[in-house]
């Protein structure tokens, strides 16, 4: 037997352990053709998925620029930029690049061109993190997030529609859970090396160190990705970019579940945007230090190791579910927060304390993602899941930069009503959720 024949024989055996298949395989809505190869394509997308997400942590916009703006003396008002641009970027292009897309019948090389323009402005804004400071630094790292952003669309819009292609249904949420898990545990390593005194005194070192390995991490993740076999999909939908741009909106009138699905994702942004606050409620509870984020760090890694493999699991049967679910913890999470730092001045907040906050609001922003991810794609079929995408993509990319100035709410009163009102938005969602049909399992 050849190496490459034993790898693959290996990669099946470990397959049917990891999904329980055992000699039943299940090749539900994809290509006759990609059942032979799902257990290759499960593991390469599993890598260049968790290697994503590792990168993803290590220049989060709602945890570490921030805290580099501070080292590089970036003004304040710089901030309030982050989320919105690192999360609209992403999303508002998609509409167009997707007609394009649509016009592939293979659109894997849609994503390891994202892959390497990623890599490429997160080495540009490391280069600039280390030799510039102040209102210059956080000018040019904010362009280099735009095209950083820009490039992660393209993976968004084209990767979704691979997994489509060549990962079966009631897989799905499986592999989304595994490689969030296996990122959690390595964000755990990085929590944990803040702690030590020589790297937490490193400051701007060690977080354009972050943004470096971010890139390579982006590098690792494009070989692994390409180590998929797509088969050729439909290439219906392709053309002008605008005319069918225009044409896909009108999925939003003409197909109410998917109506009724783009509504509930805009209430979860609620979930999205509120971690910023309970970063910045942080650092006024606890004196702000690098191993702060440390510890924040580590909580949201111990939610993404211990939940996502079972959230995944459990998404497969049920994705509507762990939306609405992971929602209402987040609510009821949010206003426990708000009342205790308002009313209860007698709590005194320690590390362990923020950690559990921390932990339990990073599992409802985990298990908000991954069941909106498999809903979508459980919903769809091979000949509109990319216009879905692009779609809801881009709605939610409008009413992202929108929402970003829920931000005036903490400078008129405080950061506990705006926490206080995207919680209510989170409980309200979560009963919407509700109304929506189920589409997996």
């Amino acid at each position: 037997m050849s190496s490459r024949k034993l790898i693959e024989h290996g990669l099946s055996w470990f397959y049917d352990q990891v999904t329980g298949d055992e000699d039943a395989r299940v090749c539900k809505d994809i290509p006759e053709q990609a059942c032979e190869d799902q257990p290759r394509n499960f593991f390469a997308y599993l890598c260049a998925n968790f290697l994503n997400k590792i990168s993803d942590e290590l220049v989060s916009a709602r945890l570490t620029l921030p805290w580099l703006f501070s080292v590089l003396g970036v003004p304040a008002s710089f901030i309030g930029f982050l989320v919105p641009i690192r999360e609209a970027g992403v999303l508002l292009p998609q509409l167009i690049v997707a007609a394009y897309i649509r016009a592939m019948s293979q659109r894997k090389v849609v994503w390891l061109l994202g892959a390497l323009l990623s890599a490429m402005m997160l080495f540009l804004m490391a280069f600039i993190s280390w030799n510039t400071s102040g209102v210059l630094a956080g000018w040019l790292i904010i362009f280099c997030l735009i095209f950083y952003s820009l490039a992660r669309g393209l993976c968004s819009v084209s990767a979704k529609d691979v997994l489509g292609k060549t990962i079966s249904k009631t897989r799905r949420g499986r592999l989304m859970g595994y490689s969030t898990s296996l990122a959690g545990l390595a964000t755990l390593t990085i929590g944990f090396l803040l702690q030590t005194d020589f790297i937490s005194a490193m400051g701007r070192e060690i977080l354009v160190m972050f943004i470096i390995f971010a890139g390579i991490s982006w590098l690792f993740a494009l070989c692994s990705f390409n180590y998929i076999i797509e088969p050729a999909g439909s290439t219906e939908g392709g053309g002008n970019a605008f005319d069918e741009a225009i044409r896909s909106l009108g999925l939003l009138v003409q197909d109410k579940l998917f109506q009724k699905y783009v509504i509930s994702r805009v209430l979860l942004l609620s979930v999205a945007l509120v971690i910023p606050f309970y970063v910045v409620l942080v650092q006024q509870l606890l004196n702000g230090e690098l191993t702060i984020l440390g510890w924040l760090i580590i909580a949201n890694g111990l939610a993404s190791s211990l939940s996502a493999p079972l959230i995944g699991k459990y998404a497969d049967h049920n994705s509507r579910n762990v939306m609405a679910l992971s929602a209402l913890l987040a609510g009821v999470v949010g206003l426990i927060v708000s009342y205790l730092t308002t009313y209860g001045m007698d709590v005194n907040f320690n590390i362990a304390s923020i950690m559990v906050l921390f932990f339990l609001i990073s599992l409802a922003h985990g298990g908000v993602r991954l069941g909106r991810k498999v809903y979508l794609v459980d919903m769809a079929n091979k000949e509109n899941r990319a216009q879905y995408v692009a779609v809801s993509n881009t709605v939610i990319g409008i009413v992202m930069l929108l929402a970003g100035s829920v931000g005036v709410i903490a400078d008129l009163f405080n950061v506990q009503t705006v926490i206080f009102i995207l919680s209510v938005i989170s409980l309200f969602g979560s009963a919407y959720i509700m109304r929506l049909s189920n589409v997996s399992g």
